[in-house]
């Protein structure tokens, strides 16, 4: 490589260049790429200059089986991906700003991450964001079947309940639903589970599963502390307890951030953690299990959350439910009643 190539590689970080060259330099517009990298996957986030699109951006940037990451933002985008790009790791960092890029953002990946939407404030339910994040999810999942049919797509953006629904109503329309690769995120209510279960009983988080089924939103998340491992029990006092905190996580980080945000900086780190159990799926990884929300037949709903595993298609096992105990069931009983009425309104909504 001459010494012109490599200024233009120099000057071209970002998707469209900040630099254009051109004319008696005989410099060209090239697209920015380590040399040597180990080859990896090619993943897009939509949403990435939010607060749950900043970290989740340099969480994966880190991550060693990401090659190419895409950023892409309806603003403030340009920013995001300059900062991350100067991150001394493997993966090829990419911007792209507002919808008339979206497409060129898409193209190709292997993974799209979606936390694009507006955030939790004080006194909001997940449902009150509803007709703003439900027409945002839609738009963005038609780019999708558009560009990256093929692709597994992680969907954060709240209420869950409801938008893993638009979105197989969009691919069902689009012609390209895959149940196998859309997968409702609700990794953090299984991050919060094993951190609340190990302060009770005095282990290191990482040494706690807790399964956690149902949905994403309140009542709906049911965690299966008769599951828990290791093998433990818990006073009826203790399992309501914890049962409430798990619940009710996302309330607690929005209300001890008094309207400053919501939870942003756990539900990036669990969004990846989730993330890379899918890129070790695709990879080929045996034993890849975590919890997640989708089509499913564990229970009479369309969708819901249990463990499932990752594999090459995405899911490629879903898990029964196992054994509850009574006040399991109770629980079962509550989530799915409300369940069915987000699945619902999510259903209503990208059909009309």
């Amino acid at each position: 490589m001459d010494v012109n190539q490599r200024i233009s590689r120099i000057s071209a970080h970002l998707n469209p260049p900040l630099v254009h060259i051109q004319g008696d330099a005989g410099l060209e517009q090239v697209k920015c790429r380590a040399k040597g990298g180990s080859p990896g996957f090619k993943v897009a986030i939509l949403g990435a200059s939010g607060g749950i699109g900043q970290p989740l951006s340099m969480l994966m940037k880190m991550n060693p089986l990401v090659s190419v990451l895409h950023l892409y933002d309806v603003a403030n985008t340009p920013g995001v991906t300059a900062d991350i790009s100067h991150m001394d790791t493997n993966a090829v960092v990419r911007g792209f700003l507002g919808q008339q890029q979206l497409e060129d953002a898409l193209t190709g990946m292997d993974l799209v991450i979606i936390p694009a939407g507006v955030p939790r404030k004080p006194g909001m339910t997940r449902d009150d964001l509803f007709n703003i994040n439900a027409g945002i999810v839609k738009t963005l999942c038609e780019g999708i079947a558009k560009c990256c049919p093929k692709a597994i797509v992680n969907v954060i953006s709240n209420p869950v309940n409801s938008t893993v629904p638009i979105a197989a109503e969009v691919f069902k329309k689009a012609g390209i639903f895959d149940p196998r690769k859309l997968l409702g995120v609700t990794m953090l209510d299984v991050v919060r589970a094993n951190t609340f279960v190990a302060e009770v009983l005095g282990l290191d988080p990482r040494d706690v599963d807790v399964p956690v089924v149902g949905g994403h939103a309140g009542v709906t998340i049911l965690p299966l502390l008769s599951q828990v491992k290791p093998l433990c029990s818990f006073t009826p006092e203790e399992t309501n307890q914890l049962t409430s905190r798990i619940q009710n996580g996302g309330t607690e980080v929005v209300e001890a951030k008094a309207g400053t945000g919501s939870a942003t900086l756990s539900m990036a780190y669990a969004a990846v953690k989730f993330a890379e159990s899918c890129l070790r799926g695709l990879r080929g990884d045996a034993g890849v299990v975590q919890c997640s929300f989708v089509a499913s037949q564990v229970t009479e709903l369309p969708f819901f959350a249990s463990k499932v595993r990752l594999g090459r298609n995405g899911v490629e096992e879903i898990y029964p439910l196992g054994p509850l105990n009574e006040y399991e069931r109770a629980g079962l009983v509550k989530a799915k009643n409300e369940l069915a009425a987000s699945i619902s309104k999510g259903v209503a909504f990208a059909r009309k």
